[in-house]
């Protein structure tokens, strides 16, 4: 299957298609005059790509699970599960931290709005 077919077939870009490859997550071989052709499997390896990339994974923890990915987009070997809850920690704390921000930022709105109605009066 040549790069756009599979572009078609999965609904991602033939860009994106190329930076899975960069990125050791997709793999083609070459024709004599160069085109990529991939595997019968390529639709069903960019599915999971997507699945676990909406699932807030990097490509770089991608790149090391994905072989341990089976069945459907989103089965993952239990003894990966160690990774994926320190990736869903990460997260977490993320959330934390984009929360005290908020609070912060919500609070300065609050100062300066108040001065604003203050000065209006």
């Amino acid at each position: 299957m040549k790069i756009g077919e599979l572009a078609r077939e999965t609904g991602v870009s033939v860009r994106l298609l190329r930076y899975y490859e960069e990125q050791g997550l997709l793999a083609s071989e070459r024709t004599p005059g160069g085109q990529r052709v991939y595997g019968p499997d390529a639709p069903a390896v960019v599915r999971r790509i997507r699945a676990l990339l909406g699932a807030g994974l990097p490509t770089r923890v991608i790149a090391e699970v994905l072989d341990c990915v089976c069945g459907s987009e989103a089965e993952i070997e239990p003894c990966l599960s160690p990774m994926l809850v320190a990736q869903l920690d990460a997260i977490d704390e993320k959330i934390q931290d984009l929360q005290g921000t908020r609070s912060s930022l919500a609070a300065l709105v609050a100062v300066t709005e108040g001065r604003q109605l203050a000065t209006a009066d």
